[in-house]
């Protein structure tokens, strides 16, 4: 599994507003200046995240986006999947065990089902509040 160009930055956008939450709407020029990512490629993540009810739009002067709940109701695994779609190394390991028995790929099979088992268990339990947290932690340990 590899996480796309796409999916990273819409961690990064989600984990945007969610740190600069004030209540205020933030602006797609903010996000793509502080995240350093084009404002064109940046709009195209937002209609997804926005078609998708994780964040609204605030049209008018003043205007920008929101986080439609609490950075703690998001995790990772659901801006990935939003984004990126499966996370299942292999095809079949979201729709359950297929019927493998007596043939060669059932090992090989049960590896992959570990991986997307680990994979899933840390993507859910890690918040946009976690990783804001996380960056304030940072901030605060960097020393020029």
């Amino acid at each position: 599994m590899k996480i796309s160009t796409k999916g990273r930055y819409a961690l990064r956008l989600m984990l945007d507003l969610a740190a600069y939450n004030t209540g205020e709407p933030i602006s797609i020029k903010d996000i793509a200046r502080r995240q350093i990512i084009s404002e064109k490629y940046l709009e195209q993540i937002i209609s997804v995240l926005n078609r998708a009810g994780y964040v609204r739009s605030v049209r008018g002067a003043g205007g920008g986006y929101l986080l439609t709940r609490d950075p703690k109701e998001y995790t990772v695994g659901m801006i990935f999947r939003l984004t990126e779609g499966s996370l299942a190394p292999v095809e079949g390991l979201e729709d359950g065990k297929p019927d493998l028995a007596g043939h060669p790929e059932l090992v090989t099979y049960d590896v992959y089902r570990k991986i997307y088992e680990a994979v899933n268990q840390v993507v859910d339990h890690i918040t946009l509040a976690d990783l804001v947290d996380h960056q304030r932690q940072l901030a605060d340990n960097y020393v020029i």
